[in-house]
């Protein structure tokens, strides 16, 4: 028989899954630009896929947690709105990707969405029972959960490396952190530790990212961010010194070519939405850039003092 308190805390772990339910589809949402670009170029450029793959193998996990659960419609609701966002991110990308990477991609999701689901499903359903099954099933929610909390170590990183937020957006890691207050809180009222547990990460890396973005937001960008559409063109591009007086805008996933004031030069792959997922980083150090540059005004001056000098000699045998 149910207390009132009980009632009391379902009514509240209503209220933070409706509102998890909203701030969640706004973080699923956050992509769209990538795939829009990639929609209106009519090319995957940089991107890569296996962060989506990823999320969809999460929700449709969650899916069948909440299914044997019973009584978790709000866990429902929400990881099947992330599936069909996310199978139509995948989509997307499978049209307009080069032959390697979507060949790569239909692999993947055939191992991991249907292959290894496959293998959970029918593990569990054979070899487990009742609360057996939904714990086994649990702790693999949670495990994947945290790899997909994981993803923006790679950003945490890059940022630490750059000294640059421009892929970690503030609003992006408030609203991250926002749905796993909403969604821990969740978990904490239904006594569910499996929903809970999970996003305790995506809190502290939240706060995190917060916290970095406001030790870095005033910083002076030191990074190239280049991608590789064209790999002869940006072949030859990278064998261009650049000019250290230059400056680069880069806005969104737009990358323009220029320099930077500074010893390093940064390539960076995007991957994905830079905002959540990780991102491939290839560091090409150029501390010859200034020597280059210092031997070039030297020639400068070199050739104006041999004209000076030419000319004097001319005075003297006159």
């Amino acid at each position: 028989m149910s207390t009132s308190a009980d009632i009391h805390h379902h009514q509240w772990a209503f209220i933070f899954g409706i509102l998890g339910n909203i701030v969640s589809i706004m973080v699923c949402l956050a992509p769209l630009p990538t795939f829009y670009r990639i929609y209106k170029k009519k090319a995957t450029e940089g991107f890569q896929s296996i962060p989506y793959v990823v999320s969809l193998f999460s929700a449709m996990l969650w899916i069948y947690y909440a299914v044997l659960k019973t009584d978790a419609f709000l866990l429902i609701t929400i990881n099947s709105i992330g599936c069909v966002i996310e199978t139509i991110y995948i989509t997307i990308f499978l049209i307009y990707a080069p032959k390697n990477a979507r060949i790569m991609t239909i692999k993947i999701l055939g191992l991991l969405n249907f292959g290894l689901f496959s293998l959970i499903l029918i593990l569990t359903m054979l070899l487990a029972n009742g609360l057996t099954r939904l714990t086994i099933l649990g702790w693999v929610c949670v495990a994947f959960s945290a790899c997909v909390f994981a993803a923006p170590l790679s950003i945490m990183r890059l940022v630490i490396k750059t000294k640059s937020v421009e892929f970690m957006p503030f609003s992006l890691s408030f609203f991250l952190t926002l749905s796993a207050i909403l969604w821990f809180s969740y978990g904490l009222l239904l006594k569910d530790l499996y929903v809970a547990l999970p996003n305790v990460a995506g809190f502290v890396f939240g706060v995190l990212q917060m916290l970095m973005y406001a030790i870095y937001k005033n910083k002076k960008q030191v990074v190239v961010v280049t991608t590789e559409e064209d790999k002869e063109h940006r072949y030859q591009e990278n064998n261009k010194l650049p000019n250290a007086h230059d400056h680069q805008h880069v806005s969104g996933n737009r990358t323009t070519t220029t320099a930077i004031n500074g010893d390093h030069v940064i390539r960076l792959n995007t991957m994905g939405s830079a905002e959540v997922h990780p991102i491939d980083l290839q560091i090409i150090v150029l501390d010859h850039t200034h020597h280059l540059e210092n031997m070039q005004q030297q020639q400068v001056i070199d050739q104006q003092d041999d004209k000076v000098a030419g000319k004097n000699m001319e005075v003297v045998e006159v």
